[in-house]
């Protein structure tokens, strides 16, 4: 028997890949165990410990380094209170490593996953110490923090883009893609209306998919929140799905209650979070959604019109660099969160323009179709089987 662990959590573009990744181990090979190893107190921590493919979760203690894109090294040092938790989270990660440590004493596994977030690097730290093998991936142009802390001891680091955007070794850096999972696939007319079927939503309809990460996005919120009437009332075949992220669905029901007619939220669905993404991405015809990857690569696998809105308060910018990418190509809409603030207008218009230019949206879905790499699941899968053999 093959004992695998996997670790990664803190977002769903960490969760997500990762659990692709289970499902595809346990289909190339039966004798495998999988073992789940997250951060205690994780939002999304349940998600993995209803996957099928994995075997059992254990959970350890992590710190969260706390640094904010364009804070500059002043206004971080007269943070005092973001200091002190950053302080209390550095003995976290000591808890993490012994906890870690435990495990992984225990349970002896063959390999380790890590697909990134901060509980990475005390499983990883103490993987070290047992000398058991590990593989990272990132999905972003710019490494995470965890994955850079752990990388001098990886077997092999998985990336997302060409290796030579990377300041990994070459000779252990390969390109597989961002592993998804097996639902997304290209979506033809036949399929989107298999989708709309599936949904119950009208089969000549107009649809507006917003989502802004597993844990949402209160900014996106906001300015979909304004946007929404507006389109609704430009167009009377409008519907509207938005996923909310799972802290913010009360308020947004309450703010859409307050702003929409009876018969204008009989055109809205919200819901907190979806572990059926596909189906609601699948059957849109707009996409709004911030610049995360994974999120990213699943629609770039649909061919999907996007309009998306990076995050320029996480760490390293990673939000924004992958949005540049995407601008310069052509392959998307990218607005950011300053021209949200200066024109509440500018996010409806956007969307107005997409919904009431069919060709404009299948030229946008081609160029972002153009980025996606089909087989990324099977090949990171297979690289860490190899790993094992070796």
């Amino acid at each position: 028997m093959i004992t695998i662990v996997l670790t990664g959590g803190g977002s769903g573009g960490h969760i997500t890949p990762l659990l692709a990744v289970a499902a595809e181990l346990k289909r190339k090979r039966s004798d495998i165990r999988l073992v789940y190893i997250g951060q205690r107190g994780d939002g999304l921590g349940d998600i993995p410990a209803a996957h099928a493919a994995i075997d059992e979760v254990l959970t350890v203690r992590a710190g969260k380094f706390r640094r904010y894109h364009g804070e500059s090294l002043l206004r971080q040092l007269l943070d005092i209170p973001t200091m002190v938790k950053n302080i209390r989270d550095f003995f976290y990660v000591l808890i993490g490593m012994v906890q870690s440590w435990r495990i992984l004493r225990r349970l002896r596994p063959d390999i380790v996953f890590i697909k990134g977030g901060f509980v990475g690097v005390p499983v990883g730290l103490a993987s070290a110490v047992l000398h058991i093998p590990y593989v990272t991936h990132d999905s972003d142009a710019i490494p995470g923090l965890a994955n850079r802390i752990i990388s001098p001891w990886a077997t092999k680091h998985a990336v997302a883009l060409p290796t030579n955007s990377y300041k990994y070794p070459s000779a252990k850096t390969v390109t597989t893609g961002i592993p998804l999972q097996a639902d997304f696939e290209p979506v033809s007319d036949k399929l989107k209306q298999k989708y709309r079927a599936d949904l119950k939503l009208p089969a000549e309809a107009k649809v507006l998919f917003v989502i802004g990460g597993g844990l949402g996005s209160q900014r996106v919120n906001q300015a979909v929140a304004e946007a929404v009437p507006h389109l609704l009332h430009e167009f009377r075949d409008l519907h509207v799905i938005h996923a909310v992220g799972r802290a913010n669905k009360l308020d947004m029901k309450t703010v859409y209650a307050d702003k929409l007619s009876e018969a204008e939220q009989g055109r809205l669905r919200i819901y907190d979070y979806l572990d059926d993404v596909y189906r609601y991405s699948g059957a849109a015809d707009v996409i709004i959604t911030r610049a995360g990857a994974t999120n990213l690569a699943e629609f770039a696998l649909q061919g999907k019109a996007c309009i998306v809105v990076p995050s320029s308060f996480l760490a390293g910018g990673h939000q924004l660099k992958n949005a540049k990418y995407l601008a310069d190509h052509q392959a998307a809409l990218v607005l950011s969160e300053t021209d949200l603030a200066a024109d509440p207008n500018r996010l409806a218009g956007q969307v107005s323009e997409l919904l009431s230019n069919p060709q404009r949206r299948l030229d946008l879905g081609a160029e972002l179709a153009k980025f996606a790499r089909p087989k990324a699941t099977q090949e990171l899968a297979q690289l860490i089987l190899d790993q094992v053999k070796k």
